[in-house]
């Protein structure tokens, strides 16, 4: 059996490459890349992020892999993102006001409760609240790890939030798209699982 092909987006922010080693270590062929030839022929498609939300949203159209980000989730392809690179899914931010997001979900990105510490930057507990392929057979309780100062506003595409000074949106699945705020490949034995698990839909879908 081969590994699938899994392109993470390459635009030049962050340490990019822990999410594309994770995907390795969960048994994907995982290439960073911005080649618009290979990202087309994976079987998959990871937008990672790190940092500011309008920062990443400028990277991404600088380098051209705004569209093609957003051409790969509508593609039937499994897309996953993740941390920041969730949140560029969404329409925009109160981090980065009047920057428009990739819109791949609706609303905006919202900072975390008052009262709390900003950033979460801590192991939490996820709390599942509907059945999820990507988070299927998770141990409970199941720690990940997080680090953001905002989140994805709670919707039908809610598969499973976090206590932080209320409940926070920690993963989203919506047909082939799904995306987590908390970091998998940091978030030891049950992050690779989750890993594994997307990477193992991405095999099917090719027959690997």
């Amino acid at each position: 059996m081969g590994s699938p092909l899994v392109a993470v987006l390459d635009y030049g922010i962050g340490n990019l490459r822990s999410a594309q080693k994770g995907l390795q270590r969960a048994g994907a062929d995982a290439r960073l890349t911005a080649d618009p030839g290979l990202i087309a022929d994976a079987a998959g498609v990871v937008l990672p992020g790190v940092g500011a939300f309008g920062r990443c949203i400028e990277a991404l159209h600088r380098t051209g892999l705004a569209s093609i980000a957003v051409d790969a989730a509508s593609s039937g392809r499994p897309f996953l993102g993740i941390c920041v690179g969730m949140q560029l899914m969404y329409e925009g931010s109160e981090e980065s006001p009047g920057v428009e997001g990739l819109g791949i979900q609706p609303g905006v990105v919202e900072r975390l409760p008052a009262g709390v510490k900003h950033p979460q930057m801590q192991w939490n507990v996820l709390v599942p609240t509907t059945p999820s392929r990507l988070l299927a057979g998770l141990s409970d309780p199941a720690w990940v790890y997080f680090v953001h100062s905002y989140a994805a506003p709670e919707g039908a595409d809610t598969v499973a939030t976090c206590e932080y000074g209320g409940d926070v949106v920690a993963a989203i699945e919506r047909g082939t798209v799904s995306a987590t705020q908390f970091h998998p490949e940091k978030s030891g034995e049950v992050g690779l699982g989750i890993l594994a698990t997307w990477v193992a839909e991405v095999g099917a879908t090719v027959g690997v």
